[in-house]
């Protein structure tokens, strides 16, 4: 195996660590979100941009495939609602899994937050 195979596997490898930091990033966000009350997918999207400040601006090529993942996961549960504007709309509601996995979730991005600040803050 030459050198330029190596680095190859270590990129492949780094950009499969993103991905999935990036999905559960999204997970736990749309997670916190629907704890909060429920909410049709655009109606997730912009409390998520609301609250961060605009920081995540969710698209719905990465939001709606989160959420079907989350509903086969049984994390998260919708069902057919009216919105007030009279349109028909998929609302979600996060389920007692939903709530355990976000519990976990919290806990762990608490860990890697506290982490990543003591690396930071060291000289």
């Amino acid at each position: 195996m030459s050198i330029s195979d190596v680095y190859i596997d270590v990129l492949i490898e780094m950009a499969k660590r993103q991905a999935d930091l990036l999905k559960g990033t999204l997970d736990l966000l749309v997670l916190k979100t629907l704890a909060l009350e429920s909410r049709h997918g655009v109606g997730i999207a912009d409390r998520i941009e609301q609250i961060t400040r605009g920081t995540f601006l969710l698209k719905p090529g990465s939001l709606f495939p989160a959420l079907h993942r989350l509903e086969a996961d049984r994390l998260i549960a919708g069902e057919w609602r009216e919105t007030p504007e009279g349109r028909r709309a998929r609302y979600y509601r996060l389920t007692a899994r939903g709530e355990r996995r976000l519990a976990e979730e919290k806990k762990n991005w608490a860990r890697i937050a506290l982490a990543i600040g003591q690396v930071l803050e060291t000289d």
